[in-house]
């Protein structure tokens, strides 16, 4: 199926299923995907699908340059973002100055929209960094991914790099002492020939289990909405989601469903 990538470093302000009106940074290339996930539910690809394309991350300077220049454009406009997000081409906390940026982010939010929340969507896998554990504990919505409390599910949906494991991105989630919203993806088909649902009972009470332990501020549930990379995917129905997210509402957990 078709996927994309985005074109600029500042996208939108577009309407998010999760977070309102929110104002996208990418910090990520914007002619290739850069991830330490390979997820086969991205609407951005795989990861390897502009293999050889040369590549240049954005400095620092330029995406607060340019965010200042979205921001006073937005002013004389009368308009604010709900959120500014950090999501992109790939994995945002990638980026070697992703702590300076988001200094440097919060400081103009607090010029121009102090009202205005500040997102990062992350797969978790560079929280072991201080410098990227350090810039998350300072946003609004610190969001992590967590698809299963199964490694073999995992494996399957997010198809991760280097020497992931499960028990080091729980170890890593821990730290954060419920700083954190936790970000799951459920989704239905088949891929290389393997069933893929993280909907199973094992699925689900695994990864309660981990919720429980973890104890987020809060549980975003949702599940394919745009183009995938693998044409053999489904959406998971609505009322499957809210039954799920009733069991988490039972661990007096906020959670929000995206159907």
């Amino acid at each position: 199926m078709a996927t994309f990538l985005f074109e600029d470093i500042i996208f939108g302000p577009v309407k998010s299923r999760r977070l309102g009106v929110s104002l996208g940074i990418n910090l990520l290339p914007v002619n290739k995907k850069i991830c330490t996930f390979d997820c086969i539910y991205c609407e951005c690809g795989f990861n390897d699908e502009n293999k050889g394309i040369k590549t240049v991350m954005p400095k620092a300077e330029t995406v607060l340059s340019e965010l200042k220049k979205v921001f006073i454009d937005m002013t004389n406009k009368n308009t604010a973002p709900d959120v500014i997000t950090y999501a992109g081409n790939g994995e945002p906390t990638i980026h070697p100055d992703f702590e300076l940026i988001i200094d440097g982010t919060i400081q103009l939010r607090n010029q121009y929209f102090p009202k205005a929340r500040i997102a990062v969507l992350s797969n978790g896998t560079l929280i072991h960094k201080p410098s990227v554990f350090n810039a998350l504990n300072k946003i609004d919505d610190n969001i992590l991914k967590l698809d299963s409390g199964l490694e073999k599910s995992i494996q399957i949906l997010d198809q991760p790099a280097g020497n992931f494991t499960l028990d080091m991105l729980v170890d890593g989630l821990l730290k954060f002492k419920g700083n954190l919203i936790i970000q799951t993806m459920f989704v239905k088909g088949t891929y290389n020939n393997i069933n893929v649902d993280n909907t199973t009972d094992e699925d689900i009470s695994t990864w309660l289990e981990l919720i429980k332990k973890i104890a987020p501020k809060m549980v975003m549930i949702y599940t394919i909405e745009r183009d995938t990379p693998v044409d053999r995917l489904e959406k998971v129905a609505l009322e499957d989601l809210q039954s799920i997210a009733a069991k988490v509402e039972d661990l007096g957990i906020s959670t929000q469903v995206s159907g």
